[in-house]
């Protein structure tokens, strides 16, 4: 139901050397690393110093693309070489002049003012413990301590969620007909949704489990952005809201989202902004 990220394993150790690069260039100048006064060099690539704070950052990245063994410190000064190697080669052949690289360069350099504006404003308007504290009390004053245990199948008409009630109701199978039909990612397991809030749900589906009682499946289907849902409500419980420490990071990101919101809101109040074309006009 909802969105989740997900990781795709690279296929060759030149496409992870790929997507760091890209990573680092967007967390780091798209030019020629400077090493400033009393830094520790590590290595030195044609002319082109790189220094132990270079591959710290590096070394992080690489983490956070997938698990790595081994001394990552190694690993990242060993990357970065061969970056500077195949950059310093194309700037021989004169690749940095071409247009399109040119946009893309300058693109990066956008990037990277964008992450340190919004690194920036959120270090002159940081949130305060008061603030999470606030925020967390709203939370804990609307829990309604419910959870549900439910399964259900997605498919895309509501014609076809219609026929599939029909079946249920003469005693068909429901997690039988979730294998054959659902088009969800948890057909495969007989719809299974296992616990959940109501808010972890988007509303049309949340709002038709409230009303269910244990053991019933939904009358009519449920649409939602996804499609249409035939639902069956298995448990219900009751759960007591999570700790603070527990929340802490997630309202921190939600105060984070809601002051970039209104930063954004006053940059706009003072700009110029002209969409030449109808089609991306907002509509009222």
């Amino acid at each position: 139901m909802n969105a989740r990220p997900t990781s795709i394993p690279f296929r060759s150790a030149l496409g992870a050397l790929l997507a760091l690069t890209l990573q680092f260039a967007v967390a780091a100048p798209a030019q020629k690393p400077v090493q400033k006064p009393g830094e520790k060099v590590l290595a030195v690539v044609n002319g082109h110093p790189i220094t132990q704070a270079m591959v710290d950052v590096f070394a992080a990245k690489m983490r956070g693309v997938h698990h790595r063994k081994g001394n990552l410190e190694v690993q990242a000064l060993d990357q970065l070489i061969k970056i500077l190697l195949i950059t310093d080669d194309a700037e021989r052949k004169g690749l940095d002049k071409d247009p399109s690289v040119q946009r893309q360069l300058a693109w990066y350099r956008r990037s990277v003012l964008f992450n340190a504006g919004l690194r920036d404003y959120l270090r002159r308007h940081p949130i305060t413990d008061k603030e999470i504290e606030q925020r967390y009390r709203e939370k804990v004053a609307k829990f309604d301590g419910t959870e549900y245990k439910a399964r259900h199948i997605l498919v895309k008409t509501e014609d076809e969620a219609r026929k599939l009630i029909d079946q249920l109701k003469k005693g068909a199978d429901f997690a039988e007909l979730a294998k054959q039909h659902s088009t969800g990612p948890t057909g495969k397991n007989g719809g299974e949704l296992g616990w959940f809030s109501a808010g972890q749900m988007v509303a049309p589906f949340a709002e038709a489990v409230k009303k269910m009682k244990k053991g019933e499946i939904s009358a009519t289907p449920v649409k939602t952005p996804f499609g249409w849902h035939v639902i069956q409500l298995e448990d219900t419980r009751k759960v007591d809201p999570p700790g603070l420490d527990k929340l802490r990071r997630k309202i921190t990101a939600e105060l984070q989202n809601e002051r970039i919101e209104a930063y954004l809101t006053e940059l706009g109040k003072h700009a110029k902004i002209e969409i030449k074309d109808p089609r991306f006009t907002k509509q009222k």
